[in-house]
């Protein structure tokens, strides 16, 4: 059983909109904390965004802030990751992930397998 599930990537031009979404199993709904993370070709793993089940508090990185929001369907085990005003350096496999703590990284018990985002005219 896949404990992470991602959908909603594709392709989409500069300026346009995608919402990823995660589905959680009944382990990782368990997760306190809940993160999207994203790696470009030939990049290192960056953070992007992350909140709780409660949905009440949100961080996102400032490299997509005002741009990227991340919320929380509880009665669906679904996180989202809201982008609008997509840029090509946006362009990533885009994963969520569920564990204990929201940073650092390393402290992210369960990945998902990711989606591939590609922003291009």
């Amino acid at each position: 059983q896949e404990e992470l599930v991602e959908s909603g990537g594709g392709l989409v031009q500069p300026g346009g909109s995608l919402r990823l979404s995660c589905t959680a199993s009944r382990r990782t709904r368990g997760s306190h904390a809940m993160g999207w993370f994203r790696q470009a070709p030939g990049k290192e793993r960056e953070f992007v965004a992350c909140t709780d089940w409660s949905g009440g508090w949100t961080f996102v990185a400032d490299s997509v802030k005002g741009r990227f929001t991340i919320s929380i369907d509880n009665s669906k085990n679904i996180v989202f990751l809201q982008m609008n005003s997509l840029k090509p350096e946006d362009t990533a496999v885009y994963y969520c992930a569920a564990g204990p703590s929201f940073f650092p990284s390393t402290s992210y018990d369960y990945w998902g397998q990711g989606t591939q985002v590609t922003v291009s005219s």
